[in-house]
């Protein structure tokens, strides 16, 4: 399904190339490995973009914000810029810019057009090489001024690092206000980074769980507006929706297919037993994957939709088990001590995240496919619901403290962690594909 989003943006992007500096003797260009264990945020000018009154400054300040707060970057204090850029279309001095250390420099514009169009222009520079790396220019209506900005800060990342941002995405989560014992709680979405928060139901219900489909168009969550977990599916654009299906019981944790087909959830019958089905969307028949005298839940899908990782209990304990979409190979990979849930396969198809309760805390972490490698990335008195960032680099979750929960973002190596900021408490992130 092609992007609604598309007309509504207006986008379009066109390389900028630089004459005097493509003359330029090649010399190796500024690089950031992030497949290594330690790596040391690059510093990088970002000058305020010419024109557009307060626009250029606003572009700048969310570019910034975006590269720094992936820890990735270190963006230089703005008063210890030596050269003030006037035409952005020009050759910096590059000599100026290597006295702060500055290994990348990024600079432009932004300008409105006869159609009432922005048009955002940027060039991004190695100093030390003294070349120009990249320059795109992109256009887009008022409404989509931040879009500019964070396709921008994708752009210099995906240069820099060799891998795709994810500034340009959206998260969907569960806004929760009011007292503890009459907690209302709506279903929201926002930017990866906070801003332009939208609500998408009005409260009078308590919803759970919602997921992006791949077409980032749709979610699906649970609500209890019936008395009973019920399973539905909402556009977000239009605000249609619809019920997924009936289900006798009580239905959780769903959560769509790769390809968007299929919504794979849990569905807890009269005899106790959790087991998992697959419904096919177009037809509307289910399909039974286990068939166990325990709790199986959480299923998540395998990016190439081949596998589905889900809890049991069947052992005793809550572990994660992976098997085929089918059902078929049910096996069990984790055997740490502590209690396993809400695994999330990594967009990469690398890794599998979780959440694990041990010790008297709660865990962020995640292992390879086969249960090997674990790794801890962040630990604290409650927190769990782990979701990936599209480039599969970035964790964000919820932790309950001060109060109420709140979402903090995390990297794989654990050392980055972030807030992001909300007006209310929130929970039960997930992360959009990039948006188009």
């Amino acid at each position: 399904m092609k992007s609604i989003l598309k007309p509504l943006l207006m986008i379009a992007a066109m390389a900028m190339g630089m004459t005097a500096a493509g003359t330029l003797p090649a010399l190796a260009l500024v690089e950031l490995n992030v497949n290594k264990g330690n790596v040391e945020p690059l510093p990088i000018a970002i000058t305020d973009f010419q024109g557009g009154d307060a626009l250029g400054a606003q572009i700048s300040q969310i570019v910034t914000a975006d590269l720094k707060r992936s820890g990735l970057f270190a963006p230089i204090d703005k008063s210890a810029f030596i050269e003030k850029i006037t035409n952005p279309d020009a050759a910096p001095r590059f000599d100026d810019w290597k006295v702060i250390n500055a290994q990348a420099l990024v600079t432009g514009s932004v300008s409105k057009e006869a159609d009432g169009r922005i048009r955002a222009q940027y060039r991004l520079w190695d100093t030390f090489a003294g070349q120009q790396m990249a320059g795109e220019q992109f256009f887009a209506n008022d409404a989509n001024q931040r879009r500019v900005a964070h396709i921008i800060a994708d752009a210099i990342y995906e240069r820099l690092t060799g891998e795709k941002g994810y500034f340009d995405t959206r998260v969907v989560f569960i806004d929760e206000s009011g007292a503890k014992n009459a907690r209302k709680k709506r279903l929201a979405i926002m930017d990866q980074d906070g801003a332009n928060v939208r609500y998408l139901s009005d409260g009078r219900s308590i919803v759970l769980t919602p997921r992006f489909s791949p077409n980032r168009q749709e979610i699906t969550y649970m609500s209890y507006e019936s008395g009973q977990p019920r399973v539905y599916l909402l556009q977000i654009e239009t605000g249609q929706r619809e019920l997924v299906g009936n289900f006798p019981g009580m239905t959780f944790a769903p959560r769509f297919s790769p390809d968007g087909q299929k919504v794979i959830m849990s569905l807890l019958r009269d005899d106790g037993n959790s087991n998992i089905f697959a419904m096919d969307l177009r037809s509307r028949s289910t399909t039974r994957l286990t068939n166990s005298t325990a709790i199986d839940t959480s299923p998540s899908y395998s990016p190439d939709g081949s596998k589905v990782v889900f809890t049991s209990d069947r052992g005793g304990r809550a572990q994660i088990y992976v098997m085929g979409a089918d059902g078929s190979g049910q096996t069990r990979i984790s055997f740490g001590d502590g209690v396993y849930s809400t695994p999330v396969w990594s967009p990469r198809g690398d890794l599998i995240a979780f959440t694990k309760q041990t010790g008297g805390e709660f865990q962020i972490g995640v292992m390879k496919t086969d249960g090997s490698g674990e790794r801890i990335l962040s630990s604290g008195f409650q927190q769990e619901g782990p979701t990936w960032a599209p480039n599969g680099r970035v964790l964000m979750f919820f932790r309950d403290a001060n109060g109420g929960p709140k979402l903090v973002s995390v990297d794989l190596t654990g050392r980055n962690e972030q807030p992001i900021p909300t007006a209310n408490f929130a929970s039960d992130p997930a992360w959009s594909p990039l948006l188009e």
